[in-house]
């Protein structure tokens, strides 16, 4: 079929274009400022990309118009549609349909599919999952919300059939992992992303409050989390962290399938060790060991979700652990991006208070007291724009010796959210409105073996570059 993406270059719908055109569907999409990476990544695969939501794109007649959750029926000021395009494709009466529903009817049936769901760590323990099934000779497929460098793509369709079978139900189905989103699927489908999918092995990694943009509370994401457990067949296994009172409250509500549990000492697979170096055990027995590139417990848990998960589908343990010894980790989780002048630049995707603490925690553990970490943000997705939880910005950032904080597009005073910390030249935090002043005011504070740790869920406006730029001169 010919199908037609709108906002296609945003991770999930680029991922579910080039799965599309690997299963040899005609792809065509449009989005607002195309833009790399995902706008490279699809055109080398030969999607023609539309600039901006015009209505003369129903021109192209395609089979299926695939409409993204950037697309709404908003307005702009003088009155007309922000999105021209939607409003002529529900005039024709012209088939559209959500991108997480098109996968399911289109890439999903008839295989195994294993989503991760979780407030934090998905897409990195979705990719441990998938490198952890191809190393067991499995070819999965695949779609994850950022690039593995393992496998240097984001989507990918897997093997047609399973190469290594099980005697399970749908043993010999092939498998398709997932990055399992709670956010809502379209302006006209608010269930969770994650409802559509069907797996028969379902991660719930952790559950926190986010995306305050949507959800008023934390019992509304446990209610849309829930919804996903009732999707998991008899056959079918949940694995739950054993350590996050939400996800209790979740499988409290009703499970209908096996549960497995990780995190804790009573619970079935546990960690006895340092992230960097740790046993696995299975059921209090030591099963295997991990020693790899990460750091950080949030990632020493992402393991063993992956490792629970890859159980599931019968691969040992030990050889999931063997696995995870040449993970390579996500592009912008914690990745170096340069040195200067014994000065290290990372970029790292962390943008939830309890993400922006982890990420720094992990740094902390793996340098020592001694180091100095310069933290770098910038309050940028929905839900720290509005606010929410700024209270926990001190708590988030009290592993880094300095914070700086970018304040373009907020509507609270970051400098009043971060005033226990103390802010001010000289302080422990600063605030600025622009990048090249946030730039002159890390540069002015580092200094030799200094770790500058920029983190935003967008591109920070180059912020990295230009770092490695001024430490230069």
């Amino acid at each position: 079929m010919h199908i037609h993406i709108l906002g296609i270059c945003g991770t999930f719908m680029g991922g579910l274009a080039a799965l599309a055109r690997e299963a040899g569907h005609k792809v065509t999409g449009c989005d607002a400022g195309v833009y790399p990476p995902m706008s490279d990544q699809l055109r080398a695969l030969g999607i023609d990309l539309i600039e901006g939501f015009g209505a003369d794109q129903l021109a192209l007649q395609p089979d299926m118009f695939v409409v993204g959750n950037v697309v709404s029926r908003a307005r702009l000021p003088d009155g007309s549609p922000k999105f021209p395009l939607m409003e002529a494709i529900l005039d024709a009466g012209a088939h559209y349909t959500s991108g997480p529903q098109w996968l399911s009817e289109h890439v999903l049936q008839g295989r195994h599919v294993l989503a991760v769901a979780g407030t934090h760590g998905k897409t990195t323990t979705t990719s441990m999952l998938a490198w952890i099934l191809e190393s067991a000779g499995q070819q999965p497929g695949f779609l994850i919300g950022g690039v593995p460098l393992n496998f240097g793509v984001s989507a990918r369709l897997g093997a047609s059939q399973r190469p290594q079978p099980s005697t399970a139900p749908l043993g010999a189905a092939p498998l398709f992992v997932i990055e399992a989103d709670e956010y809502d699927t379209a302006f006209f489908d608010k269930r969770s992303k994650f409802v559509h999918y069907r797996p028969r092995t379902a991660v719930l990694n952790n559950l926190e409050f986010d995306h305050a943009d949507i959800f008023d509370d934390l019992p509304a994401i446990e209610r849309q989390f829930h919804h996903l457990v009732r999707t998991v067949p008899p056959s079918g296994r949940v694995v739950a962290n054993g350590l996050e009172e939400s996800l209790a409250r979740v499988l409290h509500a009703g499970c209908w399938s096996e549960v497995s549990s990780f995190g804790a000492t009573v619970n079935d697979f546990a960690a006895q060790g340092e992230p960097h170096a740790f046993d696995v055990l299975y059921q209090g027995k030591t099963v295997a060991r991990v020693e790899w590139a990460l750091t950080g417990v949030h990632n020493q848990l992402n393991a063993l979700a992956a490792i629970a998960a890859a159980h599931h589908v019968g691969v040992s343990p030990e050889q999931a652990a063997n696995a995870l010894a040449n993970f390579q980790n996500v592009k912008r989780r914690m990745e170096l991006r340069g040195t200067v002048g014994g000065i290290a630049v990372y970029d790292d995707f962390a943008h939830h208070p309890t993400a922006l603490r982890t990420t720094l925690d992990g740094l902390r553990r793996s340098l020592g007291a001694s180091a100095r970490i310069l933290a770098v943000f910038e309050p940028r997705s929905n839900t720290m724009k509005l606010g929410a939880m700024k209270s926990q910005l001190p708590w988030a950032l009290e592993p880094a010796d300095l914070a700086f904080c970018h304040t373009a597009g907020l509507d609270w005073d970051a400098a009043q959210a971060l005033a226990p910390m103390g802010v001010g030249p000289g302080q422990r935090a600063q605030t600025a409105a622009d990048i090249d002043t946030l730039v002159a005011q890390v540069i002015q504070a580092a200094r030799t073996g200094d770790h500058i740790v920029c983190m935003s869920n967008g591109g920070f406006g180059g912020i990295h570059a230009k770092l490695l730029q001024a430490l230069q001169k």
